[in-house]
């Protein structure tokens, strides 16, 4: 088999472990990982602004934006416009957005970051390296992308 071959079989194994437990996920609380970060991150900042929420999870306002009017509809957030500055909307957990997080699984990063941490420094350096050069040989290094392990659609 080929080198190419076999780096291609391994990036294929990672998409398909982040696919699975994306599925698992998805079965278990009926969120996606982007939502469940972005409801723990509005519980970690209790009436958060779009932008706070945005720049803990390293994701645009916009696609914030779209993943609370799905969380919103579902009951598990709610948004509130500020009396004193009508452009300030606070986004606050609901009782149901409470309990889906206190029961849904460890992130799946939460495992990985655990085991990179444990490799040397060098190891961490020469991985990091070496994943960047894979999205630029794919031309995915402009993509939007947040540290969250899951699946979905590329838009360019």
């Amino acid at each position: 088999m080929k080198k190419y071959e076999e780096l291609l079989i391994a990036l294929r194994q990672v998409i398909r472990a982040i696919g699975l437990y994306s599925k698992k996920l998805s079965k278990e609380t009926g969120l996606t990982s982007p939502q469940l970060l972005v409801l723990q991150a509005v519980a970690e900042h209790d009436d958060a602004m779009v932008k706070e929420v945005a720049k803990t999870i390293n994701l645009s306002s916009a696609t914030i934006t779209s993943i609370l009017d799905r969380l919103e509809k579902r009951n598990l957030v709610t948004r509130t416009r500020s009396t004193t500055d009508k452009r300030k909307v606070g986004i606050s957990l609901t009782a149901e957005g409470t309990e889906i997080i206190k029961d849904s699984p460890t992130p799946l990063q939460e495992h990985f970051i655990a085991r990179f941490e444990a490799m040397e420094t060098w190891e961490q350096s020469q991985m990091l390296a070496t994943m960047q050069r894979i999205a630029g040989m794919m031309d995915a290094e402009d993509l939007d992308a947040s540290p969250v392990l899951e699946v979905g659609q590329l838009h360019s």
